[in-house]
């Protein structure tokens, strides 16, 4: 529309300095046949505007999803980043795996609109990626970074882990709580608050209860992951078989 609008321009001029019809013609087709020969680049960036991208490469590192872990359409996996069998990441997540490593372990979640990223270094000397292992339960709103989370453990909603910060088996981090670079949460313990304050010792029967809540995140996963696997839609192939072989629908 541009390059018309253009044409039409000098065109316009063109006519106005001469009296002849004619001329307009001459000169209309003339800035025309301008136009239809200027070919855009191929060294163009041709951009895709049919959604968002999940999948985000870079360089060498390209994000790994095991085959029965669940990522829901609109998260957003960048680098290396590494998500383990039996793990969810539900809507609106990002995960940026530029600068280190992330790592979501086996039968794992992060909920809904959490940030994972890594830093280049920590400042505990531990490694800087950021790792979640087995049976960990991450709350929505959440933001971990270059932080290590050992097994079952429960990260509370908007929650806020910095560079070095380690959660060691079974502990839970109440919902708003902020974990400042380098601390570590003992196993077996409550923390809560901003920053980070210990309140309290878990029981038993509560530590039972932090792999089981994953178990149940990760049931209901199964639930929307049936709704991307192929046999969802295998009926259609079926019904395309059957024609071809003019059997009747």
């Amino acid at each position: 529309m541009a390059a018309i609008a253009r044409v039409s321009r000098k065109a316009l001029t063109s006519f106005s300095s001469s009296a002849h019809p004619s001329a307009f013609h001459r000169t209309f087709a003339a800035e025309a046949a301008k136009a239809a020969a200027i070919t855009p680049s191929p060294d163009r960036i041709k951009w895709d505007y049919r959604g968002q991208r999940r999948i985000i490469p870079l360089g060498q590192w390209l994000p790994k999803i095991a085959v029965d872990a669940y990522v829901a359409p609109n998260v957003v996996l960048a680098g290396q980043v590494t998500v383990c069998d039996g793990a969810s990441v539900w809507p609106g997540s990002v995960l940026r795996g530029d600068l280190n490593k992330i790592t979501v372990g086996f039968c794992s979640n992060v909920q809904e609109r959490c940030v994972l990223h890594a830093a280049w270094s920590s400042p505990t000397g531990l490694p800087a990626e950021t790792s979640i292992e087995r049976f960990v339960t991450i709350g929505a709103y959440s933001l971990l970074r270059s932080c290590t989370i050992e097994p079952e453990c429960i990260i509370g909603q908007h929650s806020i882990l910095m560079e070095g910060s380690l959660v060691e088996t079974h502990a839970i981090l109440e919902a708003g709580s902020v974990v400042p670079p380098g601390r570590r949460i003992p196993t077996g313990e409550l923390w809560a608050g901003n920053p980070a304050r210990f309140v309290r010792t878990l029981t038993h029967e509560e530590t039972l209860e932090i792999p089981k809540l994953a178990v149940a995140i990760n049931d209901l996963s199964k639930e929307y992951f049936q709704e991307f696997l192929p046999y969802s839609t295998v009926y259609l192939e079926v019904e395309k078989f059957k024609k071809s072989l003019g059997i009747s629908i």
